[in-house]
Parts: structure tokens; sequence; C-alpha cells
């Protein structure tokens, strides 16, 4: 595995290489998503592009998806902050907020299809950057693969109540600390490489998708490309609303990520990012 680093506004990204290998998938019908109009608050657009971390141009026999995690969501335990997993929780105005900037540093790459995961967080994020694409090529693509890690008999609970020694055994990968219907890393990380897979059997080469998903998801993703073994991704840093960018060359079989957990700088206030 190769790799480069560069530093750009103080923000570290990553550039790696690795071997990737997917079976093409059979397309199935696309599935489209009613745009919803939302109530327009903090950041709404802007008359200029937002600069980001710089992109090589996107090889003739590779494949380009831009990762995107959902904003900042309103966390059902209130003041008291608890794990909620695959629950279909909604954003707060900032995280709206922070999608509509995502999609705004989005808008200036021409994408063949905008994926999501169901959950309404991640399809309001879709919406978002679907919104502001100059060609529609196609509707929004929703994929179930590309939910949240279901949390199981741990949703509503705090980290305390769940135990950091559980906790610290689940991160680990310990198949045997998964919570009673709920789902372990290594189990949500096989569902979402079959997502991802069904996404680059679709996506023709020398074209670009984005992929609004979540938090594990993405670090499954990340993780993936990068080589970093399951039980470590959770130390992936990935910001709400933040676009990551990788690479699949179908003709050297590697994975390239160009850039990790950017987050468009729009002034806006730093979100509260804590159980998920």
């Amino acid at each position: 595995m190769s790799s480069r680093r560069v530093f750009l506004s103080s923000l570290l990204l990553c550039s790696y290489a690795r071997g990737f290998s997917f079976v093409p998938a059979q397309p199935e019908g696309v599935a489209g998503i009613a745009l919803r109009a939302r109530p327009s608050c903090l950041f709404s657009s802007s008359t200029t592009s937002i600069e980001g971390p710089s992109l090589p141009d996107l090889r003739p026999t590779s494949r380009r998806l831009f990762l995107v995690r959902h904003g900042e969501v309103i966390n059902p335990g209130g003041d008291r902050p608890v794990y909620y997993g695959a629950m279909d929780v909604p954003l707060s105005e900032l995280g709206e907020a922070e999608a509509r900037a995502a999609g705004e540093y989005l808008q200036q790459f021409d994408l063949e299809y905008v994926v999501c995961s169901p959950l309404k967080r991640a399809v309001y994020g879709a919406e978002q950057v679907y919104n502001r694409q100059k060609s529609k090529p196609n509707e929004i693509w929703t994929v179930d693969g590309f939910k949240e890690l279901d949390r199981g008999s741990w949703c509503g609970k705090t980290k305390d109540e769940i135990g950091n020694e559980m906790m610290s055994r689940f991160d680990a990968c310990d198949e045997s600390a998964t919570p009673e219907g709920g789902e372990s890393y290594p189990f949500l990380k096989d569902r979402v490489m079959k997502a991802r897979d069904e996404v680059l059997a679709r996506l023709p080469a020398g074209k670009a998708a984005a992929v609004v998903s979540h938090l594990q998801v993405t670090r499954s993703l990340l993780s993936d490309a990068m080589g970093i073994p399951t039980e470590e991704m959770v130390n992936l840093k990935v910001a709400t609303a933040s676009v990551s960018c990788v690479d699949y060359d179908e003709e050297t079989g590697t994975s390239t990520v160009h850039f990790q957990s950017f987050k468009p700088e729009v002034g806006l206030q730093t979100s509260n990012d804590l159980a998920n």
C-alpha cells in the first residue's frame, strides 16, 4: 500500500492507495425520493463555489465516491446523550445547515448518482446534494445497506449505562459483546461493502457519485479503502456533514483516499457530536 500526506488549511488530508475488489451486482430499480421543502435557517447558499482539497482528474478507468456524513442530530436523550444507532432521529437546525453546506461544496462536481441511507437524516443530506446538481441524470437512490449501525438494546442508553468494559469489547469486534437485537462492526462492514459494490457496479467508469450516510458506515468504507482493520476503524475521525473522497480503479484494482472528513467552512458553530 502506498501513501502520501498533504496539509491543507490545517486539515490533515490523506491519500492512500490499496487493492480492492467487488463483484458486480445486477442493477435494480432506482428508488426516487420526493424532495421536501425545509425552512431556511443558518447557512442557505453561497454565490461562489466552496473551495476544498485539490483533486486529480478522475481516471477513465476509475469510479469516484464522495462519502458524506449527515449533519448534527437532535439526540433523543436531550441533555443526556444516548446511543441511537439506526433510530430515525431528526437533524437539528444546525445539522440541516451543515447538510446544505456539504451540498453546496459538491455542486461543482458532476455526479451520476446521489445515493443515501433510508434514514431521514441522510435523505435530507442527499436532497441538498441532489438539488444543487446542475444536471440530474438519475433520481436519488436509497440503499438499505447504508443504514447506520443498529445498536439494538443499547439504543436510549448512555455509555456509562452500557459500561466502558462492554463498549471496549464491542469496539474491538468481540462478537459476544453485540447488544441484543443489534449489529456488530464486522456484520455492519459486510453489508456496507455489499452496498458499495452495488453502487460501483452501476456507476460507469470515469464517473462520480455521492453516498450520504452515517458515521459508522463512512468509517467502514474508509477503513476498507485505507487497509485499516475493522477493530481499529472507531479511531477514524469523520465530522458531521463532512465529505471524504475515494477513487476505485478497475484497471489497477486499487482504492485511493484523496481526503478524509473535509468540512466546508461557512461560519457555522461547532456541532455536538457525542453518542451515536
